[in-house]
């Protein structure tokens, strides 16, 4: 498996008091990696990632995008085997960059009738005509588009609201609450806990945070959408699907691919350490979402701040001073 980070060797440059200085040191590095996701032998998706919990990240990514429902619906997951490089003892050595999942039977196509949440794909050469395994499974038309995913951009091929709504399969029907020390106190954990980042600066965090502020489970990774993906993919890998009754927090900024796979997820409050997008906010309030932004704690418990732009009704405000 591909290490999370690497060291290399680096000039820091100062100017002090007008004098210039410069030296070398070695410096710790995330390492970012790509991954060749494959469904049923077929190229889906390309993304750049820290390498680490892929299992969980795919499963993620699939459920986002409407592919599959359940653990159940991903019959194996395996690195290829014909992923390899000649290094330089001369034996051929797996990158652990191409993984392909296989559906269970029945998962895919059937008469017309696209991958789980997503429309006909009759029009994309799917459909009644395409090739059939002997388990049932799609052989061709599964991959309706392709996507080329970066670590900072998410996945560009759903880009409207209307497009959420129309494939999500959870209702955001949440109605507990949070407190706000208990949020803060999260993002200072979530800082905390950023393990990889106190190392290289160079990674986003993911976390499902309990209504008590408890992290129950935190993901790093070069791409902000592939943390995400990796605790939805957790979630759904240990049967929480939906997520009900969690906070997903992210040490970014929400962008609209964040709040997507929330509510693709059934998870009703996302807060975010920086800004909101005007589509996030948009998409939050669309679903009946508790979207915060700029959620900092201080430097003590008992000081902190934080905005919210949509569903301020999950915020416990009992006792406050306005």
């Amino acid at each position: 498996m591909g290490r999370v980070t690497s060291n290399r060797r680096m000039m820091t440059v100062r100017l002090r008091d007008g004098q210039l200085y410069h030296s070398e040191k070695p410096d710790t590095v995330a390492v970012e990696e790509p991954l060749d996701i494959r469904l049923n032998g077929q190229k889906l998706s390309l993304t750049m990632r820290t390498p680490g919990h892929d299992v969980e990240l795919i499963h993620g990514f699939l459920h986002a995008e409407g592919y599959i429902q359940h653990r159940e619906d991903i019959l194996e997951a395996r690195y290829c085997d014909g992923a390899v490089v000649e290094d330089e003892s001369g034996f051929a050595r797996n990158t652990y960059n191409v993984m392909d999942f296989t559906t269970a039977p029945g998962v895919m196509t059937r008469g017309g009738h696209g991958p789980v949440g997503h429309p006909d794909t009759t029009a994309a050469g799917g459909g009644a005509d395409s090739p059939m395994g002997a388990d049932g499974r799609t052989i061709l038309p599964v991959v309706q588009k392709t996507f080329i995913t970066s670590s900072a951009c998410g996945v560009c091929g759903s880009t409207s609201i209307d497009d959420v709504v129309h494939r999500t399969r959870y209702s955001i029907t949440d109605d507990f609450t949070v407190k706000p020390a208990d949020l803060l106190r999260a993002q200072a954990q979530l800082s905390d806990g950023q393990k990889v980042f106190q190392r290289t600066g160079g990674v986003h965090a993911a976390a499902l945070i309990t209504p008590d502020g408890t992290a129950e489970v935190l993901r790093e990774d070069v791409g902000r959408h592939n943390a995400v993906d990796k605790v939805i993919g957790w979630s759904l890998l240990n049967s929480q699907m939906p997520i009900r009754n969690r906070v997903l927090l992210v040490s970014s900024r929400a962008s609209f691919e964040i709040v997507q796979k929330a509510a693709m997820a059934g998870i009703s409050f996302v807060a975010c350490v920086s800004a909101p997008s005007s589509l996030a906010i948009d998409t939050a309030e669309r679903f009946g979402m508790t979207l915060a932004g700029f959620v900092r704690a201080g430097r003590d418990e008992d000081n902190g701040r934080f905005n919210v732009y949509t569903g301020a009704q999950r915020i416990d405000l009992e006792g406050t001073a306005s």
